[in-house]
């Protein structure tokens, strides 16, 4: 005997077709029916094997939910459960294979000429450089489908097929997973496609930066942009702004500084907004073949300021010497190993790190106290073996600014070169060290500071160069530290100079030592025996024994100033052997708790 089941509207909805006919053998899960609501297609199905018995609706009836649509005699029948015609799972589809095609379209496999040119100047693609970049497979690719703006004179299917991305290929991606023993970070990457329209800034381009630079600063994490263009272009029909200032490009990435690591790496030409990207990032990493400037050739010449090759502007040697470029590398493959180890001193502590012996710190400044000796020498062999890295080695010479590592952990290091200028701090070091200090407070790194100077340029010359703000700047950074600081006095350490150097006084670090050899004084010795003993010494007419007793008041003055008589007097909080530099800095920093880092407002972009 069988029983009758019906099968019902699932919700309120239309009928927009019924499949079945009474007579119907139909299986459990068959399609009796299709209806709609708010636009949406809903499946009426048999809920059991069996006999159509009777049909209570047609096309087009508007129901309520669970008004009878059909009365099935439940019995077995020779039709398979869940007889449906929609295509099972895992067969091809007219959508996905849409997306897929276009995907391929994006890669660099699909222009192949583009390439060659690309390849052919001895240059990597956009994608090729993220590729060295990024942990294999991590990459997450935010805007790929964009195209540029250009429908008003070109066709779509030549902007998909020509101008992938509209020149931009960015997203989120993990940078250093199988290196330096850290584990991966995610970060933001960025590559201009100098390949799309020579890398120029199209308006959807701007709009896809805003949208993950925005992600970016939601999430805090680092970023690194490839940054080679020529900066707007002109050519765009689409967009509806007249000028595009309203973008938030530059403001999103502007607001990272402080907050979140960023790099710029530059190669070849790198103009306009292109520039002021790179120009807003904490590291400027450059190959040989780039040009760095706020104007290419064609807003020279539309200047009325004459007419250049894009070699002439902004060429690396003079990047490099005024502070622009922080790091220069020989190509592209080694600019991005210099980014990756860049970063990793803002991912936190390694595990396996071996040791300079550190008896040779001894011997690093000499006996002779007027000798002059290599800091660079003093930096390498207090941090773990291969893990310093310099910044802007050929600006600002009369400091060293370097990233390193004590015991795995990564510490900035600032230093007085006496190689130049005596240590003398110049307007350009000033700055250098000024802006050092903000990038290790921005982004959590103890600062040690080596300190052998006899104190700021002085001079009408040193005037000129604006060095009285220029001084003042590192006192206003050193006092916003908030990171543990400590001072090791190598050598000189000579009245404002020397303090500036350590945050703006020697209380203001943690901890302030001195080697054997350190002098500590408030202004240059010979210079305050010249003024302070002038009647002394204009007094005495036998140029031999005024000689003899200037050298005397020297030498006196020189044994007041020793290390041992400052810790005496507490300027200094002790006199150590160099050799037991690295172990005192590693357990101050070891000691202290670890702490939230805020960031700060922003880090100087000079």
């Amino acid at each position: 005997m069988t029983s009758p089941v019906v099968a019902t509207a699932p919700t309120d909805c239309t009928v927009v077709l019924v499949k079945v006919a009474v007579g119907d053998e139909v299986g459990e899960g068959a399609i009796i029916a299709i209806v709609e609501m708010m636009k949406m297609e809903h499946l009426v199905v048999a809920p059991e094997s069996g006999i159509i018995d009777s049909i209570e609706v047609a096309a087009g009836d508007v129901m309520q939910s669970g008004q009878v649509i059909a009365v099935i005699d439940a019995r077995s029948v020779g039709a398979s459960d869940g007889d449906v015609d929609e295509p099972a799972q895992g067969t091809d589809r007219a959508d996905l294979d849409e997306v897929i095609s276009r995907r391929r379209q994006l890669l660099d496999q699909a222009r192949p000429e583009a390439v060659a040119k690309i390849h052919a100047r001895g240059r990597r693609t956009a994608r090729e450089n993220l590729a060295d970049l990024i942990d294999p497979g991590s990459f997450e690719e935010y805007g790929g489908f964009m195209y540029a703006g250009q429908t008003a004179r070109r066709e779509i299917d030549d902007l998909i097929a020509n101008t992938p991305g509209d020149g931009i290929v960015g997203g989120l991606a993990r940078v250093n997973g199988d290196l330096f023993g850290l584990e991966a970070s995610t970060c933001a990457v960025m590559s201009y496609d100098y390949t799309v329209l020579a890398g120029t800034q199209g308006f959807r381009g701007h709009q896809k930066k805003d949208r993950l630079l925005e992600v970016v600063d939601r999430l805090g994490i680092p970023v690194i942009l490839f940054a080679e263009g020529g900066g707007g272009r002109p050519g765009d029909t689409d967009q509806m702004s007249l000028a595009g200032l309203e973008i938030m490009s530059f403001a999103w990435m502007a607001r990272l500084s402080g907050n979140a690591p960023s790099i710029a790496i530059v190669s070849g030409r790198c103009f306009a907004g292109n520039a002021a990207l790179a120009a807003v990032c904490d590291v400027i990493i450059a190959t040989p073949d780039a040009n760095l400037g706020m104007a290419g050739p064609a807003m020279i010449e539309g200047g009325g300021l004459g007419v250049y090759t894009p070699e002439e502007i902004g060429p690396v040697d003079v990047q490099s010497a005024n502070g622009v470029i922080d790091i220069l590398a020989g190509d592209e493959t080694e600019a991005v190993a210099y980014a990756q180890r860049y970063l990793a001193f803002f991912q936190g502590t390694v595990s396996e790190w071996q040791a300079h012996d550190q008896a040779a710190l001894r011997d690093v400044v000499p006996e002779n106290r007027k000798r002059i000796y290599d800091v660079r020498r003093a930096i390498e062999l207090l941090c773990d073996i291969d893990s310093s890295l310099e910044l802007r080695p050929t600006f600002g010479n009369s400091v060293v600014t370097a990233l390193g590592r004590l015991e795995g952990r990564p510490v900035g290091i600032l230093a007085n070169d006496p190689a130049h200028l005596g240590g003398a701090i110049d307007s350009d070091s000033a700055d250098k060290a000024a802006r050092f200090m903000q990038l290790c407070d921005g982004h959590g790194l103890p600062l040690v500071v080596l300190c052998d100077t006899p104190g700021f340029m002085v001079g009408p010359e040193a005037e000129k160069s604006a060095q009285v703000r220029h001084f003042g700047r590192m006192f206003v950074a050193g006092a916003s530290l908030t990171v543990p600081t400590a001072t090791v006095l190598l050598r000189k350490a000579v009245g404002l100079g020397a303090m500036a150097m350590s945050g703006g006084s020697f209380h203001s670090t943690l901890l302030t030592v001195a080697w054997p050899t350190g002098e500590i004084s408030g202004m240059g010795i010979e210079g305050a025996v010249t003024l302070g003993a002038r009647r002394q010494l204009e007094a005495i007419s036998d140029l031999d024994e005024r000689r003899q007793t200037y050298e005397k008041l020297v030498a006196r003055q020189y044994a007041k100033s020793k290390a041992l008589n400052a810790a005496a007097h507490n300027e200094v909080d002790d006199v150590i052997d160099p050799a037991d530099t690295r172990s005192r800095l590693v357990n101050l920093f070891r000691s202290v708790p670890p702490g939230d880092r805020s960031g700060r407002p922003m880090i100087d972009t000079w």
